[in-house]
């Protein structure tokens, strides 16, 4: 008897999305992976991401394609009269709404939340903004790299030396997807109850104050706002990036019986008992004395041969890969983090559900490649679609630009 193949876990939800460059697309993407049916709703411009290269893959960036799998795209004027009737049909069966126009983009179209709360009670409607709709930056536009200037994250990254530094990823953005997702996973599991959907925001200012931790908690606590500490830690010693023979090394500790185990791994037991450095409050008063006693050790070593040591007995330490080696390194490949389809290559969903599993159904979209079949599905007719071309409510394959 053949096995049906398995659903993922959002299977019967269909998503239409908004959004444009990173934080809302990160989001339907998680959905999507699950099964979701995510119908990416892209101006006649196409997402802006999508010229955000090099590298290139037929004319999208690998910006874009990194964001938007498992998806289907319909390139459609909703500031047209006619491209907002076409989104209303849409949304006639839509489980979510997901978008990150400026706060009274949609109301000024006349669909703000007030008129899809009424006619689609079931709806859930998830927008992302830069600070919200109120307050004295409410509307202002949100860029990850302001958003980490103005919550603190820049002034808390980087060493003496260096001086304040940008994180180099886009912790801000992809973060306040990860939000919009948990948020929107609350009001349908709400929506199971009640039988009602809701409106529900993030911004990328609340993410990033949010994410602070830990320095929003020791700045409650005493008052002092965080200094340059590098790579080390600010509460735990020793947390930090340690130089071997071959490569650097980033050890962590996090309790004092974890850096006696370590001491002992090491051949240095004395260090474990030292008054100096016994409690973690001890070894932060005396950072630079540890640092020296630690790094004398660690030059005698090799750094992968040394790390598999400490990992293997339980202790926190790892080999500071560059991202060829994390994607080629045999755990990755052990565990099928890197997931192939055709030219795609990409990395796989970290949620890992034992029955419903995520899966690689769709490579990222061209601009408009679903325009036919999605309003098909939504019970126009071919010549309804045609005129719907004709008139630039609906986008053909072109872009725009």
């Amino acid at each position: 008897m053949n096995t049906p193949a398995p659903t993922g876990a959002m299977t019967g939800l269909r998503v239409i999305d908004l959004t444009r460059v990173l934080g809302g697309p990160y989001c339907t993407q998680i959905l999507a992976d699950h099964g979701a049916d995510v119908i990416k709703v892209e101006p006649p411009a196409g997402d802006e991401v999508r010229d955000w290269g090099p590298p290139f893959h037929d004319e999208d960036a690998a910006y874009f394609v990194g964001i938007n799998r498992n998806k289907r795209s319909i390139g459609l004027d909703l500031a047209s009269e006619g491209g907002r009737a076409v989104l209303m049909k849409m949304l006639e069966t839509a489980d979510v709404l997901i978008e990150n126009f400026k706060p009274g983009t949609l109301d000024k179209w006349g669909i703000g939340n007030d008129v899809l709360r009424a006619k689609f009670p079931r709806l859930v409607h998830c927008r992302i903004s830069g600070f919200g709709a109120d307050g004295p930056r409410g509307g202002n536009p949100g860029y990850d790299a302001i958003i980490q200037a103005m919550t603190g994250m820049i002034a808390a990254t980087g060493s003496p030396e260096s001086g304040p530094m940008r994180i180099g990823v886009p912790l801000v953005d992809i973060t306040t997807g990860l939000y919009a997702t948990i948020g929107i996973l609350m009001a349908l599991s709400e929506r199971q109850r009640s039988g009602l959907g809701q409106f529900l925001e993030t911004t990328l200012y609340e993410t990033g104050l949010a994410i602070m931790h830990p320095h929003t908690a020791n700045y409650f606590m005493h008052g002092k706002p965080p200094s340059l500490t590098g790579n080390e830690h600010p509460n735990l010693v020793p947390y930090a990036i340690f130089p071997t023979r071959t490569d650097n090394i980033f050890i962590g500790v996090g309790n004092d019986g974890t850096f006696r185990k370590l001491a002992k791994e090491i051949g240095k037991p004395e260090l474990g008992t030292d008054p100096r450095f016994a409690r973690n409050k001890d070894r932060i008063a005396n950072r630079d004395a540890l640092r020296a006693e630690l790094a004398a050790v660690f030059r005698q070593h090799e750094a992968e041969p040394l790390c598999n040591r400490l990992l293997a007995a339980g202790l926190p330490a790892g080999p500071v890969q560059k991202i060829d080696q994390a994607l080629t390194n045999p755990h990755t490949i052990h565990r099928g983090d890197i997931i192939e389809k055709d030219w795609y290559r990409g990395v796989a969903s970290p949620i890992r559900l034992d029955r419903t599993k995520p899966n690689l159904r769709r490579t990222p979209p061209k601009f408009s490649q679903h325009a036919a079949e999605v309003l098909g599905e939504f019970g126009f007719a071919k010549d309804e679609i045609n005129a719907l071309v004709e008139k630039g409510v609906v986008c053909g394959p072109e872009r725009k630009r």
